[in-house]
């Protein structure tokens, strides 16, 4: 079965109506600009020149415009969706039941396992339509504006597989099937997430469709170490918590929040960054229980012993110079 019928059915089998990719419009597009080119090559006889125009009127009047909309809407749902799913997952007590009756998510655990299982498979089916959709679009113009737009979009924040909600449905299902076999249930969680370990350092790994496989890094790129009290930054990279307070020039009393709109990312330099930023609850619980199975509790212990000694440093050498400049010393 092609991918496009593929694609087509499993949109169609959803129970509500979701933003997804429109592949048989995009096709079409491709397809006019393919007669319209062909056509004026017969006109003119230029048989060699096989290409479409770099600035295609056909294409980036109609194309990109459209399929820019379209992934904005899918990773607008699908981080809306997720943070609503995991926001009941973690809650306790009142407030858990709190959410409940609010309604945000109606049924069961069982529910909200399938609801984590659905929000996984329509992330990454419409990472691969869009994946396919854009290798057309070079083929059809023997180009690569296809994965230049693919830049462009993880630029704007609109790549779902940026999205740092997918990185935490991730964990939340590695979560959850421990936690099932520990207790000896069976496992309804999602079979296609795990962590693995590379040289000693951190992957989250995901099976995806068509065979391809997403891996994302868990060392911090500041301190070189498993990134401990994660937090994702609006560009996608994930750092510690006090390593992006130190890239942004904030202390962790202030937070990130506090930082300037100027302060940059420290891997890919983009600024304004950390206004948006996400705690990866999540994966901080993952790594905690998984990150070295041979001395995993010595190990953390020895973390949070030295992360608690740098918050109570920073917060100390913070109240001090706040008392300093109110007396006027």
């Amino acid at each position: 079965m092609k991918f496009c019928k593929k694609y087509q059915e499993y949109m169609q089998g959803q129970e509500k109506k979701l933003p997804g990719v429109g592949f048989k419009k995009l096709k079409k597009i491709l397809k006019n600009c393919r007669r319209e080119f062909q056509s004026k090559n017969d006109v003119h006889d230029v048989l060699h020149n096989q290409t479409c125009p770099q600035h295609c009127p056909v294409c980036d009047g109609t194309f990109f415009p459209s399929l820019l909309k379209e992934m904005s809407d899918i990773v607008g749902c699908f981080n809306e969706r997720a943070q609503k799913l995991l926001e009941l997952h973690l809650a306790s007590g009142f407030r858990k039941y709190f959410i409940w009756f609010k309604g945000k998510l109606q049924g069961s655990h069982v529910a909200l396992i399938q609801e984590g299982k659905d929000l996984v498979n329509y992330a990454l089916i419409n990472a691969v339509a869009i994946r396919k959709i854009l290798k057309k679009y070079d083929k059809v113009h023997f180009s690569k504006q296809g994965q230049a737009f693919k830049s462009q979009a993880q630029s704007m924040h609109i790549e779902i597989l940026q999205s740092p909600w997918l990185c935490e449905l991730m964990a939340f299902h590695i979560n959850l099937r421990e936690t099932e076999v520990k207790s000896g249930m069976t496992p309804a969680s999602f079979e296609g997430c795990y962590l693995t370990f590379n040289d000693g350092k951190p992957f989250l790994s995901c099976e995806l469709f068509d065979s391809v496989k997403l891996d994302i890094d868990l060392t911090c790129s500041i301190c070189l170490d498993a990134v401990f009290d994660p937090v994702s930054l609006t560009c996608g990279h994930i750092f510690c918590y006090m390593c992006a307070c130190s890239a942004a020039s904030v202390s962790i009393v202030n937070g990130l929040k506090a930082a300037e709109p100027k302060e940059k990312c420290p891997l890919c330099r983009e600024a304004g960054v950390y206004e948006g930023f996400v705690h990866l609850d999540e994966l901080s619980i993952l790594l905690r229980r998984r990150y070295d199975p041979n001395s995993c509790s010595e190990y953390w212990v020895q973390r949070l012993q030295m992360e608690r000694a740098k918050r109570v440093r920073q917060a100390k050498e913070h109240w001090e110079s706040q008392c300093q400049a109110f007396v006027g010393v």
